[in-house]
């Protein structure tokens, strides 16, 4: 199939999802969207582990143990042993059991709930080989916290076992659709949990974590044309960041929070732009008659990825934050948009068309090896995990628009399946909470 030209893409993409702006809702509001995670893969190399469930977990009203088992085997580098109920931190181990379940870990705990109504839970790590004792943690938490613990006992887990600092106890931001409503929701890394920050009839797309987590950046359309908002989601205030004439998008924070590059058609066509938080200092970085769009900044801030059509298809360029030439960074295949960069700086992902199949692909931008990770066909928006270990995209599936996490071999997927609303314009957190 021929692929469309880049501007009928986007514009079809836009129509596509119809995403929002509009009326502004606390984070107070209860969560409309509830996800299940469903697992699949077999990874080259896993540490299996036994999480039974806590005693009186019930009394927590949440599955603990569930919760933290789901985040290990969805991050790829565990697999869950299974384990019935009955350890927990307070009692020893016999550790013939679990080396005859072939278990290299444990961890067990238990939940209590305090006179005061907060839960209090513990837990406890053993190396099952070893027979020793890795240490473990309380949380002394309000009920409406307990998934928030859960995820940062899994965290505990991942980096005491890998070495590695964890990811369950980040943010997501993500838009839904359900009816004729939209909604900006701001959810855990497991997509549980979604609040609302903003619900509207209207589009919104392109969300952006500030470095800090504290701020979001978007595109709203509720005043009929494209607008970049800043908003504070401790508070729920917002303000206008750029609305200047003709098509304001695709906003992306600098490392150090203080600039953000979008694309405006201020000066007709669309293209690359640099301003300050404030809102002031804005300055052009390309100057060509193509649609140079997508930035996004190394992890240096020295550098910024983008997608052009200059060449005369879609392809992802870099060029110096500081002005100069761009170069051509994709070359696998003639569509390639969304591009975003790991953590580290090593890894670009983004998403290829292959005749009418749009597919997420990492490329080790050291060797340019370029490995296609999705078995799904319409694949948008990657966006890295801040420990650079997983990808989120949005993609369709069973009728659906859902979100998929992988790992960047593409070994272990999880779907998080909206059973209420399709889900689309994912974006990872940085670390903090």
């Amino acid at each position: 199939m021929r692929a469309q030209p880049f501007s009928q893409f986007f514009a079809s993409r836009l129509n596509r999802r119809a995403w929002l702006g509009g009326s502004l809702s606390t984070l107070a509001l209860p969560a409309l969207a509830q996800f299940r995670v469903e697992i699949s893969g077999v990874g080259g190399s896993q540490l299996p582990i036994a999480i039974p469930d806590f005693r009186d977990e019930v009394r927590a009203g949440q599955p603990v143990a569930a919760i933290i088992r789901a985040d290990l085997e969805r991050s790829g580098q565990f697999r869950i042993i299974d384990a019935a109920p009955g350890p927990h931190e307070g009692i020893a181990p016999v550790w013939s059991e679990w080396r005859s379940r072939q278990a290299d870990a444990l961890a067990a705990g238990s939940a209590m709930r305090l006179a005061d109504g907060r839960v209090d839970l513990r837990f406890k790590l053993w190396d099952a080989v070893k027979g020793q004792d890795l240490g473990g943690e309380a949380h002394a938490v309000a009920p409406d916290d307990v998934r928030l613990a859960a995820h940062r006992i899994a965290d505990t887990i991942y980096q005491k076992l890998t070495g590695e600092r964890g990811i369950f106890a980040t943010r997501m931001a993500y838009v839904t659709k359900a009816g004729s409503r939209y909604a900006l929701r701001i959810a855990d890394a497991d997509g549980e949990g979604g609040q609302v920050a903003l619900s509207s009839p209207e589009p919104i797309i392109s969300p952006a974590w500030a470095p800090d987590g504290r701020e979001l950046a978007y595109v709203s359309f509720e005043s009929r044309k494209a607008v970049v908002w800043l908003q504070d989601l401790s508070t729920g205030r917002r303000r206008v960041l750029a609305d200047f004439r003709g098509s304001n998008s695709a906003p992306a924070f600098s490392p150090d929070g203080q600039q953000l590059a979008l694309t405006l058609s201020r000066d007709g066509g669309s293209q690359l732009f640099m301003i300050r938080r404030d809102g002031s200092g804005l300055r052009r970085l390309t100057q060509t008659q193509a649609i140079d769009t997508e930035p996004v900044f190394a992890p240096d801030g020295q550098t910024l990825y983008f997608v052009s059509d200059r060449g005369g298809s879609p392809q992802i360029y870099r060029m110096p934050v500081a002005g100069g030439s761009a170069d051509r960074v994709s070359f696998s295949g003639s569509y390639n948009i969304s591009p975003v960069i790991s953590p580290d700086g090593r890894t670009l992902a983004y998403v290829n068309r292959s005749g009418s199949a749009f597919k997420v692909c990492v490329m080790d931008l050291g060797s340019g090896a370029v490995r296609v990770i999705s078995d799904t066909s319409d694949d948008e928006s990657p966006s890295f995990a801040p420990n650079g270990r997983l990808l989120v995209y949005a993609t369709r599936s069973g009728g659906r628009d859902v979100l998929m996490t992988s790992t960047l071999d593409g070994r272990i997927k999880a779907r998080l399946v909206s059973t209420q609303a399709d889900v689309r314009e994912p974006t990872w957190s940085p670390f903090g909470r």
